[in-house]
């Protein structure tokens, strides 16, 4: 009894590595990114492309656990949940408000430390937020009009 069960288990974790999430995946830097609505340092671009663009842009770099399933499904939902809060590849796109608000979150989440996730920063300890990518980040922000967060 005990050898159908691990059996079974082992033929049911086979058949979840055949089914692989669609990847988030494309090429270049898009018509509609957030480095073509406005004129960002270069300094802040790689920063923002560094350690946000693999959760909120339609261009993820995947680690090679990724193909082991549920990992792959687990890191598909946190994408498409980041995306939906905020894409910069389709930035452009965002109303004026839309925009301002999604700046505005940027510079509070980067300055009150809630972005990247933890959970994220497990495997990636290169993508945690510096205070000097903080302060980058937010003096880009206060020059092209947006409100910043401060440490306060």
């Amino acid at each position: 009894m005990t050898r159908k069960i691990i059996i079974g288990v082992l033929m049911v974790l086979l058949v979840m590595q055949l089914l692989q999430p669609e990847k988030n995946k494309s090429e270049g830097i898009a018509a509609d990114d957030i480095s073509n609505t406005y004129k960002i340092p270069e300094a802040v671009h790689a920063v923002l492309v560094e350690k946000c663009y693999d959760c909120h842009s339609n261009n993820t770099r995947y680690p090679w656990y990724v193909h082991v399933q549920p990992i792959g499904w687990w890191l598909a939902s946190h994408i498409k949940e980041g995306k939906d809060h905020l894409n910069f590849s389709v930035f452009k796109t965002y109303s004026a408000n839309k925009a301002t608000d999604k700046l505005e979150e940027l510079s509070e989440a980067v300055t009150e430390g809630w972005m990247p996730l933890e959970s994220y920063l497990w495997l990636h300890r290169e993508a945690k937020v510096t205070p000097e990518d903080t302060q980058l980040i937010n003096n880009w922000l206060d020059s092209i009009g947006v409100t910043v967060k401060t440490g306060d």
